[in-house]
């Protein structure tokens, strides 16, 4: 198998794994605050073992600057996780992970904001459609007869994952030369640090299935996810690793309908496609053609 296609497999198997969390995070049935420390927890202690078979690179020097600003995003990472394993439960798993996703558009508007970058027509209509979009998903969850206020509760709390996501990858994305385990490994440790006062035990008559969900959270859709990411990351194109991202929310929504039979109306499909389509422009560089372009 060459590299390419190992990376292929890798990325597949990563968002996979990545869809299916929000199943293990109900079945705990544990606040999402408490979910979030053993997620951290658990997650550090396989990020350690993935440094030490990683070699060198995980142990080299950093400066007070790099660790405070992995520090910081490892605030923001473990905010944006709460409050998106809270809007599970409010908004169902679907709606709450193509929420998420526009996160894209709020890391081009703190680039707009901090760093002067300007933002294209093209992007600005991939905005549009993705607000559009939106609203379909809020219309669409009333119609079906969900409670309101937990529903649009729901979706502003992946809102808010979204928003501390795009802070977090800001961050990140300003660590160059620090070994992406590392970085990883600080947020999880600072994550298990900040939340260690909302950490409770599972129920006493729950037996071992709450742990053996937590340990899969910690170990297979934080550590082994992380490390397949990465892996992948380095022998694929960042084109492709764009169009396999998208597996993440499809199988997301396929758990939802299966495990909890909550599938989406007409309406929110139609709000998810034009997310998922508006980021996948914005990711791809995508330019909406001009009035005038179409009239030609």
């Amino acid at each position: 198998m060459n590299s390419k296609t190992a990376g292929t497999w890798e990325m597949t198997a990563a968002m996979i794994i990545a869809g299916t969390v929000g199943w293990f995070v109900l079945e705990t049935d544990m606040p999402a605050a408490s979910v979030v420390f053993w997620r951290c927890a658990f997650g550090a202690v396989a990020m350690v073992a993935a440094c030490l078979l990683s070699g060198p690179s995980c142990s080299r020097d950093i400066s007070k600057k790099q660790m405070v600003k992995a520090a910081l995003g490892g605030v923001a990472l473990a905010a944006s996780w709460g409050l998106l394993f809270a809007a599970y439960s409010q908004a169902s798993i679907a709606v709450a992970t193509v929420t998420y996703h526009v996160q894209p558009f709020i890391l081009a508007g703190f680039g707009a904001l901090l760093f002067r970058e300007k933002l294209t027509a093209s992007q600005g209509g991939w905005l549009g459609l993705a607000f559009g979009g939106l609203v379909l998903i809020v219309v669409g969850g009333r119609e079906f007869g969900l409670h309101p206020s937990h529903y649009l509760g729901g979706v502003g709390l992946a809102l808010a994952a979204a928003f501390f996501y795009a802070i977090a990858a800001a961050i990140t994305k300003s660590l160059i030369g620090m070994a992406p385990r590392l970085i990883v490994l600080i947020q999880l440790i600072v994550g298990t640090l900040l939340l260690v006062p909302f950490a409770t035990w599972p129920s006493a008559g729950a037996g071992i299935h709450p742990w053996s969900l937590l340990l899969a959270i910690g170990f297979v859709h934080t550590g082994l996810m992380s490390t397949l990411l990465y892996s992948a990351i380095q022998k694929i194109s960042t084109s492709m690793v764009g169009v396999l991202s998208f597996i993440y929310p499809i199988v997301a929504i396929l758990v939802d309908a299966w495990a909890f039979g909550h599938r989406l109306s007409l309406v929110q499909v139609g709000g998810a496609a034009a997310i998922l389509v508006a980021v996948a422009g914005m990711n791809f560089g995508w330019r909406m053609a001009s009035p005038r372009t179409a009239q030609r």
